[in-house]
């Protein structure tokens, strides 16, 4: 749908400002970062606690946007009021609500509203999967579910779409009444309910009176009653006439119409149904995915289908993949594997995240024919995306976009089928370069995806890009406004990648990166990334190297000044900046307050030398009994800083907070903070910890599993003791991935399929052995080492040591794969 800014307007509620109130609106844009079609797009500046859209509003500007939302007049900047038309709202987000509400009514076609507390994403995908045989579907983007999230989705309706398929969550109280009118379902999903957010409602039948807000106005409901708060909130709101439609009311229980069976990795579903009794087999033993796929087959039942076509179209049913991969590729290349799903929504999504591999100088795009759309200017888009994000080399496999190829760059290359292109293709010609392999599932393009995947250990690391960002936000809602974040990129981020972690807090606007050595700020500017960069081990021979890539070294010592100020009075034409470290009780590195003096003797001598910012590092900000420390080291901080001001006399920032300080000690905030464990879901503070969300999975598998009687021995030294008959998997990690020694004989312990399994016998260097008796396990398994439930705290109290250790120690054989939903 087309709007004018003036319907805007009007529909808002705003004041329209400029000269263009008949310019033409198609798309919506709260990012300045993802700016796809710039003449015809509204930016609305949102102000959420995690930042103020109205800072970016000239950047927006600058890639071509002319039409603006905003909260306030004053947030146009002053040189752009007589070039930009925008529109004035007191609450922008408000204002999206209600556009997209308007949008919403616009279309007389049956949507599916989906709600719950587990499930919502892969209902919604399966929906797709198994209706888009019937129906043009519009539906949200990964899991676009928020008060931001499902305005922008139900945005994407458009006429050609005959059914949408939107997902609702709430986190706390009257967010769904506000959600509710903007999907406006005929047909209501319940998928189960959980503890999430459970701390925002005073029980869980609050939180279900919540989410069926949903479904005021649906016609049909449909939720699995053994659920009871849900079975219970549904039939009274029905009893209250709480529902204004009066709804049919499809429950189903497994202890009464809906029966299952599971054999050899399948499961038969039997159901009973008005007079009707179906039977499918889905390729899922799990409960989610039978509970998931029933309430999709009653779904269909609603919409018509035949009991021998839900059978069909359930042996389709694919996984969900919610996550984009980036894994190291071949010939120095990165590979982003988005090979499950091909659609407009998701390319755009894809291609943001490609244009983010700032280590790359080239970009090259794989993609097949995207299905089912119903859209006759489809390849249009997809040529007018590649032309915006400035690809350097397209390849488009399938007969579609090869008939298409017309609209596509001269240089563009097709082939027909994935096989034509692993056939005909030369994989050596792809060398340092961000590779986006993209497409639909019946491509099968992940064979594409295994050839360029450099191949290393099978033992990886998981880094889930998603909750870091999550934590890093958790984080800067404590801050006081214009208190800036340096984020600690040290030791290889934690274990995690340096450029990985580097590159996306660039992108989430962090405004200072710390690194150990020179060495690791040299390799980020190399690769991309522009961000101011603290070096903290800084040595003399470096000094060189620093200043020609922009680096900025940590000075700690009057000796090390003087070594600066003599370079630069043999390099003249050099300038540098540089952060002091003040000792203020810590009795690392540091100068100490009464050589302060002598510091600023050096400093009054050579103008070159610039002041970024003085700082220092608290002892035990995370152990409370040792408070009055704390604030001992923070006045001493202070009394230096004021001295060090009045001395050189210009501003610099000052920090001395950690991740811990930024949750205790708010009145330690100064100008900056210092995030460090805290980005990978560790509050050593433990004051947010349930804000945060795991960050790193280290995973291995199941190399070979053995029984073994009673009395015999495993491993070196024959430590190990078979006490009883004995059932051993061996597993590919051991001390040289990171995996110590010291987690031998019981220590250690890991998960197996859900169940914890112990060490048995001594760690080797490249494998383990655990004791999985009583475990269903098979070959090929997957062990997750830690992660989300397997805690790196329970592994690194078990190692009598802290998290740091466990992750940093995590070796370089050991691979990372990055994740972004």
């Amino acid at each position: 749908m087309n709007y004018t800014l003036k319907d805007i307007a009007k529909i808002v509620g705003g004041t329209l400002y400029g000269g263009k109130p008949d310019w033409i609106i198609s798309h919506l844009c709260i990012d300045s970062r993802s700016v796809n079609y710039p003449v015809n797009s509204l930016f609305i500046a949102l102000k959420t606690q995690n930042g103020d859209g109205a800072k970016f509003i000239k950047e927006a500007y600058l890639k071509g946007v002319i039409s603006f939302l905003v909260g306030d007049e004053k947030d146009i900047p002053k040189d752009l009021l007589d070039k930009v038309n925008f529109i004035v709202y007191d609450l922008p987000i408000e204002a999206l609500q209600k556009l997209a509400t308007y949008n919403r009514r616009q279309f007389d076609v049956p949507v599916i509203g989906i709600t719950g507390s587990n499930g919502k994403t892969v209902v919604k995908e399966w929906l797709y999967q198994l209706m888009n045989d019937k129906f043009l579907i519009a539906r949200s983007p990964k899991s676009y579910n928020s008060q931001i999230g499902v305005p922008l989705s139900v945005w994407q309706l458009q006429n050609h779409h005959t059914l949408g398929i939107f997902e609702a969550g709430i986190s706390q109280p009257n967010e769904m009444q506000k959600l509710g009118p903007i999907i406006s379902p005929e047909v209501g999903i319940f998928t189960n309910i959980g503890a999430a957010h459970q701390s925002n409602f005073s029980s869980v039948s609050e939180k279900v009176w919540e989410k069926i807000a949903l479904f005021k106005n649906a016609k049909k409901i449909i939720y699995c009653k053994d659920y009871q708060e849900i079975e219970e909130v549904i039939q009274s709101a029905k009893d209250k006439n709480y529902f204004t439609n009066n709804p049919e009311i499809i429950s189903w229980s497994f202890q009464g119409n809906v029966s299952c069976s599971i054999s050899d990795k399948l499961t038969e579903i039997k159901i009973k149904f008005d007079e009707r009794q179906i039977g499918f087999t889905i390729a899922y033993t799990d409960k989610a995915s039978i509970e998931n796929a029933t309430h999709c087959a009653f779904v269909m039942l609603q919409f018509g289908y035949t009991d021998e076509k839900i059978t069909l179209r359930m042996q389709l049913l694919q996984p969900v993949e919610m996550r984009l991969e980036i894994k190291a590729g071949i010939n120095n290349s990165t590979l982003i594997n988005d090979t499950y799903n091909s659609d407009l929504q998701s390319l755009n999504i894809a291609l943001d995240l490609l244009n983010q591999q700032h280590q790359h100088p080239q970009k090259t795009v794989i993609i097949s024919d995207i299905l089912q759309t119903g859209n006759p200017k489809l390849y249009e888009e997809v040529s007018d995306l590649i032309s915006q994000k400035s690809i350097t080399t397209f390849i488009g496999i399938g007969d579609e976009i090869s008939t298409n190829r017309n609209l596509f760059q001269p240089n563009s290359v097709f082939y027909k089928s994935t096989e034509d292109f692993l056939k005909e293709f030369d994989f050596n010609s792809f060398g340092n370069q961000a590779i986006l392999v993209k497409g639909s599932r019946v491509f099968g393009f992940e064979k594409i995806a295994n050839r360029l995947q450099q191949k290393l250990h099978n033992t990886v690391l998981e880094i889930d890009l998603n909750a870091l960002v999550n934590n890093l936000n958790a984080y800067r809602s404590l801050l006081k406004p214009n208190v800036k974040i340096m984020g600690m990129v040290k030791a290889f981020s934690y274990g995690s990648g340096a450029y990985e972690i580097a590159n996306i807090l660039q992108f989430h606007k962090a405004d200072y990166l710390a690194v150990a050595y020179a060495d690791e700020g040299i390799m980020l500017r190399e690769k991309g990334i522009n961000l101011p960069i603290m070096v903290m081990s800084p040595t003399t021979d470096s000094l060189e190297q620093m200043i020609k890539n922009n680096l900025e070294p940590e000075v700690f010592s009057t000796g090390f000044l003087e070594e600066i100020n003599h370079f630069i009075a043999n390099n003249p034409a050099s300038k540098i900046n540089i952060h002091i470290k003040v000792d203020t009780g810590m009795h690392r590195l540091g100068l100490l307050p009464r050589e302060v003096d002598r510091f600023l003797e050096i400093i009054s001598q050579n103008n070159k030398i610039h002041v970024a910012s003085v700082f220092s590092h608290l002892a035990s900000a995370d152990v409370p009994e040792h408070d009055e420390f704390t604030h001992q080291q923070i006045d001493i901080f202070n009394s230096v800083c004021n001295q060090i001001e009045s001395e050189i006399g210009y501003p610099f920032l000052k920090h001395i907070s950690n991740t811990s300080g930024i949750s205790r000690l708010p009145n330690a905030q100064f100008d900056m903070v210092r995030l460090g464990i805290g980005l990978y879901g560790i509050d050593t503070g433990n004051q947010i910890q349930n804000q945060l969300e795991s960050v790193s999975t280290l995973k291995t598998y199941i190399s070979q599993i053995k029984e073994i009687p009673e009395g015999e021995t495993v491993g070196y030294s024959r430590k190990g003791i078979a006490t009883h008959p004995t059932k051993i998997a061996v597993i590919g990690i051991g001390y040289a991935d990171g995996f110590p020694r010291s987690l031998s004989n019981g220590k250690g312990k890991v998960l197996v399929i859900g169940k914890e399994a112990s060490v048995i016998g001594n760690v080797c260097m490249d494998m383990t052995m655990i004791d999985i008796t009583g475990i269903e396990a098979h070959e090929g398994d997957e062990v997750i080492i830690f992660g989300e439930n397997m805690s790196i705290e329970k592994m690194a109290e078990a190692m009598e040591t802290i998290p740091y250790e466990v992750l940093t120690s995590i070796s370089p054989r050991v691979k990372r794969v990055y994740y972004k939903a």
